[in-house]
């Protein structure tokens, strides 16, 4: 650190503690040329965590973003806001854990599909319709028809551990 007034290098660390704002240190100085006290201010700064959109453009991962779709596809369904914290927590999980601090949305796509598959059908289609894209309405029925197939069958076995 370079002194303010004499430009000397070399300084002492007199004091060193939080900043008001949480996210920065403190650090009251003295400089060992002159003797003069100052004050410098340090902040880590950290590589975002990416993610790689289906076009190939990379954009920070925003929490809230994820969370806006959760809750345009759950709209008016039972589903508790903390469920869809949950989801989201699992997204950032994937995302932290990813060695190169980068993946693809269609990673993260998957991992909520498969989230509100088990926890609202209607919430999974509204969500599918959207991020799968589908081109024609044969796709999103083909998908609505695996959805009924798989909950009858659910159905179906259920009756059967019940005789």
């Amino acid at each position: 650190m370079r002194c303010p007034f004499c430009s000397h290098i070399e300084d002492k660390v007199v004091d060193s503690r939080e900043a008001k704002d949480g996210g920065s240190i403190r650090r009251r100085r003295e400089c060992l040329g002159c003797g003069r006290r100052f004050t410098s201010y340090e902040r880590i700064d950290e590589i975002p965590f990416m993610v790689i959109k289906k076009d190939g453009k990379r954009e920070p991962f925003d929490r809230d973003k994820v969370l806006a779709g959760l809750l345009r596809a759950s709209e008016k369904r039972p589903i508790s806001t903390g469920q869809l914290e949950k989801i989201c927590d699992e997204v950032e999980r994937n995302v932290v854990d990813s060695l190169d601090r980068e993946l693809p949305t269609t990673d993260i796509g998957k991992i909520i599909m498969r989230r509100l598959k088990t926890l609202d059908k209607v919430a999974y289609v509204r969500f599918a319709s959207v991020y799968l894209e589908f081109a024609d309405v044969s796709e999103f029925m083909s998908e609505l028809k695996a959805l009924v197939g798989a909950r009858n069958a659910a159905a179906a076995e259920k009756k059967k551990k019940k005789k």
